[in-house]
């Protein structure tokens, strides 16, 4: 199975596994799984951190590739048809990181997962991480 980790659900699996449900954590766990992290997330956790909004252990040009790499998790980089896709969607929700999310989980083929409700609107499978 394929799975795009939502930026808080890699955040949680990294420095508090418990905020995931114990189903969700099974399957990020299980050793058939593929964990996918996008560009996006990197940016988003990077603009929150800059303003302030987050903290994190260390700069985020130190801490997110030593995550992505405790977490056994592979890069997804923005590619054209992703940007494209993410701005064709119907509105559901309008987060410009969480529309990205969504378009490279559709073109991907993997599951989103995640513990915002709304993005179940859209077209695509979503693992309930909370």
């Amino acid at each position: 199975m394929r799975v795009l980790l939502d930026t808080h659900v890699a955040v949680w699996m990294a420095v508090d596994p418990g905020r995931l449900q114990a189903a969700t954590r099974e399957v990020l766990s299980d050793p058939g799984t593929t964990r996918l992290w996008s560009a996006a997330s990197s940016w988003e956790l990077t603009i929150k951190w800059r303003s302030g909004k987050l903290r994190m252990p260390e700069e985020p040009s130190t801490w997110i590739p030593r995550m992505l790499a405790e977490l056994a998790t592979e890069s997804l980089p923005i590619r054209h048809d992703h940007a494209i896709r993410a701005g064709a969607l119907p509105d559901h929700h309008r987060d410009p990181f969480d529309r990205m999310l969504v378009a490279q989980a559709e073109l991907e083929q993997a599951a989103l997962v995640t513990a915002d409700r709304r993005l179940s609107r859209y077209d695509i499978e979503v693992i309930a991480a909370a």
